[in-house]
Formats: C-alpha cells, structure tokens, sequence
C-alpha cells in the first residue's frame, strides 16, 4: 500500500494516519516502511500540537505539590533559588522563576523542563 502523505487536515486524516502509524510501527530502518513511519510520525505530532493542547501546568502549583510529597520546608529551596526572601517572593507567585531557578528545581525535583516553560 504506497500512500501519499499529505499535512492532516481532518480528524478523518489523523485516524488513517494513526492506524497506518500501528501497522508500520515495527518496520525494518531503510526500507519505505521506515521513511513512510517517519513521515507518519512528524505529520501526528504536527496534528497532535495544532489540535490538541495540553492543560498548562503551573510550575508554582507543581513545585508546591513536590514540596509536600518530598516533606520539604521553603528554606530547603534556597540552594536553588536564592535567600528566604527570593524563595518566599517565588513561591508566592510575586517573582518569576528564573532559567538559573527552574534549571536547578528541575533536577532537585526531577520535573520536566516543560513545567517551567510558559508557552503563550
């Protein structure tokens, strides 16, 4: 079955699209089959991120839940953020998370960068 791919317009597009997607999932690396598993691929995400947006994570709320699963106090953030002053201003939502901040509270709390990352 050698299909022209096209951009997915339509739901209708997307679901074709998925179950190929299922068919060829195990294709051999350089045969057709991989190049159109490839093809596939990037055409679902492209449909995936224009169509379907993911809830918008608040850092601070995920950051606060973190706190309380881990058992941690605000001042066992300064490391990362700064003095208690910084800290409270953060974690109170007056002060903006900085790259430097998120970067050390991603790996001190194992939290996908995309958390951090606000997208508009």
């Amino acid at each position: 079955m050698d299909m022209k791919w096209k951009v997915l317009k339509s739901e209708k597009d997307y679901n074709k699209a998925s179950l190929r997607l299922m068919e060829i999932f195990h294709a051999e690396p350089n045969t057709p089959e991989s190049d159109e598993l490839e093809l596939l691929l990037v055409l679902v995400k492209d449909y995936d991120d224009t169509h379907y947006q993911l809830p918008e994570l608040d850092a601070l709320e995920v950051i606060k839940y973190k706190m309380k699963e881990m058992g941690i106090k605000a001042k066992d953030l300064e490391p990362m953020i700064g003095s208690k002053g910084h800290v409270s201003a953060v974690l109170s939502g007056k002060r903006e998370i900085t790259l430097k901040m998120a970067q050390k509270l991603k790996n001190f709390f194992s939290i996908p960068a995309e958390v951090f990352l606000h997208s508009s």
